[in-house]
């Protein structure tokens, strides 16, 4: 089993949560035809919405893969996007930065937003465990979400 982080705008995040799906760069299958069922996927918006919304910076669903290979749905005859299912957990958007000294896949603490720019990519259990149990704390000791300090390298 892999775990990977897909990094999508919160206004994708919750469409994909709706329909139980996911997509990635942009609805080309390649990344997901490297997932398998059972594989936990992450995701991870750095803007609110895409392409040029208010920077986020947080983790935003996550959930597992529960079929075996990519499928297009037809959007519109011009827009046929490759799309995996999701079985997503209930959680809370939980922002990056307090969690950046601890997470593996950041090599780079001052500049910890190279990673995204590859879109999808695989992280260590370690990672999978920190930011799951930060997304699925209990309710009552979620406080406001706060964004703040560097764009980690994500453009704004």
């Amino acid at each position: 089993m892999t775990n990977w982080i897909n990094t999508v705008s919160r206004d994708h995040v919750e469409r994909g949560v709706r329909g139980r799906f996911t997509q990635a760069n942009h609805g080309k299958p390649h990344a997901l035809r490297r997932m398998a069922r059972g594989d936990w996927v992450i995701f991870y918006s750095p803007r609110i919405s895409h392409p040029d919304g208010p920077p986020l910076k947080a983790f935003t669903a996550i959930g597992q893969v529960v079929d075996d290979e990519p499928y297009q749905a037809e959007m519109s005859p011009d827009i046929q996007p490759w799309r995996r299912n999701v079985d997503f957990l209930e959680c809370v958007e939980t922002p990056i930065l307090p969690l950046i000294e601890h997470l593996h896949f950041v090599e780079n603490k001052q500049h910890w937003g190279y990673r995204f720019r590859f879109g999808v990519f695989s992280v260590d259990d370690h990672d999978l465990e920190l930011i799951r149990t930060a997304m699925t704390r209990p309710l009552e000791s979620v406080g406001p979400p706060t964004v703040s300090g560097d764009s980690g390298g994500v453009p704004d």
